[in-house]
């Protein structure tokens, strides 16, 4: 059952349940920032014209260059005042990573990487937009924070929590719009995972963060109504620095039975960083959901979730073999 503690939104099992935009809850949450914001050609696609039109002065268009944009935006936040640089996760941080690591990170100044159009449900832009290796290169950064959240809600609280946290950060956004997983209501603290499911007798640990949270809850309902299998499921929102309390103890409610789940490469993203906790303080059976030594390719967002074996069926399948079952 959901935990209706939660406050989740009660239709996200229904298939025709709410969808909201994870970019646009950006958007809508960055007109509450005391911040600059700096864009690389992409206002619209990041939803920051409204930011904009009521922010004129705070605003900084500086067209498509991206490496400029992340030392520009370093100078302007070495004064103190968060400055939110964004652009397609493609360029930034990939395009901009070594600048990041030594503007950004290393003088450990507040820059806000925004990354838009992140993994493999970019879709029809192909492989060449399609960034699947962005948590890998922002997490292994020293003083960098990384947040992936799982829907419109919950991008507008990740929002506001890495405009006041004083430290650079990535924030990794999506451009379709996805489930409507949490409510305004729903408890968010920066740093703790959240248990969004979890059965009376829990056999299996399910991981996932961003909008493959959704597919999480969906498959651990399958398991329990199709297999009698029951599950914790479990929002890993962020990344860095990953709530290792949480996921030890809830690996052990699940006796080391555990499967991650994410819209980026298996190598080096958040499930590498859960097996690295785990190995260290429970060593358990990780099975991994994700993008496996992979590029994209052009396609719908249905087709490539299926294509690449990310899909709900995906997670269930995963759990069962986990399980061996």
């Amino acid at each position: 059952m959901l935990n209706k503690k939660l406050f989740l939104n009660k239709d996200v099992l229904d298939p025709e349940c709410e969808f909201g935009s994870i970019r646009g809850g950006f958007g809508e949450a960055i007109l509450k920032c005391d911040c600059f914001c700096v864009s690389a050609d992409l206002a619209g696609s990041l939803k920051l014209n409204a930011f904009k039109e009521k922010y004129p002065d705070k605003f900084f268009e500086v067209g498509i260059a991206e490496q400029n944009m992340i030392l520009f935006s370093a100078g302007l936040a070495s004064r103190g005042k968060p400055v939110f640089a964004c652009s397609f996760s493609v360029f930034s941080p990939g395009r901009n990573w070594e600048i990041i690591r030594t503007s950004v990170c290393y003088n450990d100044v507040p820059v806000k990487i925004v990354g838009g159009h992140s993994g493999i449900v970019t879709g029809k832009d192909g492989a060449t937009h399609q960034m699947l290796e962005d948590i890998a290169l922002t997490r292994v950064l020293p003083n960098m924070v990384v947040e992936v959240p799982c829907d419109y809600c919950e991008a507008k609280k990740a929002t506001l929590e890495i405009c006041t946290n004083k430290k650079p950060s990535y924030l990794r956004l999506i451009r379709p719009e996805t489930r409507l997983i949490t409510t305004e209501k729903t408890p968010y603290k920066f740093g703790k995972a959240e248990v969004f499911y979890e059965s009376e007798k829990p056999e299996v640990l399910i991981i996932a963060c961003g909008f493959m949270v959704g597919s999480a809850l969906v498959a651990a309902d399958i398991l329990e109504k199709k297999y009698n299998i029951g599950s914790i499921v479990l929002n890993n929102h962020t990344i860095k620095p990953m709530d290792s309390k949480t996921i030890v103890r809830c690996a052990k409610k699940c006796k080391g039975k555990v499967v991650c789940c994410e819209d980026h490469q298996i190598m080096g993203g958040m499930g590498s960083a859960v097996s690295e906790i785990l190995s260290m303080n429970y060593p358990s059976l990780i099975g991994f959901v994700g993008i496996d030594d992979k590029f994209g390719q052009t396609g719908f967002a249905y087709e490539l979730i299926d294509e690449y074996n990310i899909s709900e069926k995906d997670i269930v399948n995963k759990c069962l073999e986990v399980l061996k079952i």
